[in-house]
């Protein structure tokens, strides 16, 4: 069950975004819920070389403060408003250092909730939404950053390939499955197998154990990317959310991700759980 659940309450024009999907959650799932906001501290060495003076070092250590003091103000009472338990967090990390301490504090909840970056966003959210991944060993929810709506399950997409970090999202998304109105279970082929299609109808038949009403669907991709496929599907579909597994590793503090994993986390368009 996710009781415990922690955000990150990005200080950019997304924060609030991300901030009122996750309060649905919590709202939805009768849960603690803890805003982090990431106040970044200047790298004075970094800083150094490119001949800030200590008056714009400071200065700049002020707008973050004062950006990420105003993201948690209004979370604590957007959560007031909503009714639900909660508390609000301030980060302070300098950018080398914050997605891999956001990801350890992570570890410490049933449940991540992360924007999606931007177009023009900052590099590292996309490192936060990374760690967060890797490091945690929790699973996570990205929010689309065109995201308007409150979390909503009435169609359940999940994406099966039988792999191992497909079969951790699915076991970790089961509270979230246990409320959904429909699920979809789709498999993404090269070409027609018996094999392909004995995998998807066995995890829909475990589903169906729990008591879930499933649906079983395997599309072959032809020409496209596997993410294509899968976002297009859920778009004809009109999934509200999808499950998938996070694929990669981490190597030397750097995260190595596989190819639909990296596409899907830059062109998803609807929320998404990841587990790895």
């Amino acid at each position: 069950m996710f009781k415990d659940i922690i955000v990150n309450l990005s200080a950019g024009k997304s924060g609030k975004m991300v901030g009122d999907y996750a309060i649905s959650v919590a709202s939805r799932l009768e849960a603690h819920i803890t805003g982090i906001a990431i106040a970044f501290v200047p790298n004075i060495q970094r800083a150094g070389t490119a001949y800030l003076s200590v008056e714009k070092i400071e200065a700049l250590q002020r707008d973050n403060e004062a950006a990420a003091e105003t993201i948690v103000e209004w979370f604590a009472a957007a959560t007031a408003s909503a009714g639900i338990s909660a508390e609000k967090r301030i980060l302070r990390a300098n950018m080398s250092d914050a997605a891999d301490q956001f990801g350890r504090i992570a570890r410490r909840f049933d449940l991540a909730i992360v924007g999606q970056v931007e177009p023009d966003g900052s590099p590292v959210q996309a490192m936060v939404c990374e760690s967060t991944l890797f490091e945690s060993g929790r699973p996570m929810i990205i929010v689309p950053y065109i995201q308007t709506a409150p979390l909503k399950l009435d169609r359940i997409m999940v994406c099966w390939d039988g792999s191992r970090p497909a079969a951790r999202a699915i076991a970790d998304a089961m509270p979230l499955l246990k409320r959904a109105g429909t699920i979809e279970v789709v498999s993404v082929t090269s070409e027609r197998g018996k094999q392909d299609e004995i995998e998807g109808a066995d995890i829909g038949h475990h589903l169906a154990r729990h008591g879930l009403k499933v649906e079983v669907t395997r599309i072959t991709r032809g020409e496209l990317d596997v993410e294509d496929v899968l976002l297009s599907h859920a778009a004809d579909s009109d999934a509200d959310f999808m499950v998938m597994g996070g694929y990669g590793h981490s190597r030397l503090r750097e995260f190595v991700l596989g190819g639909v994993t990296r596409s899907m986390l830059r062109t998803m368009t609807v929320p998404t759980l990841m587990s790895h």
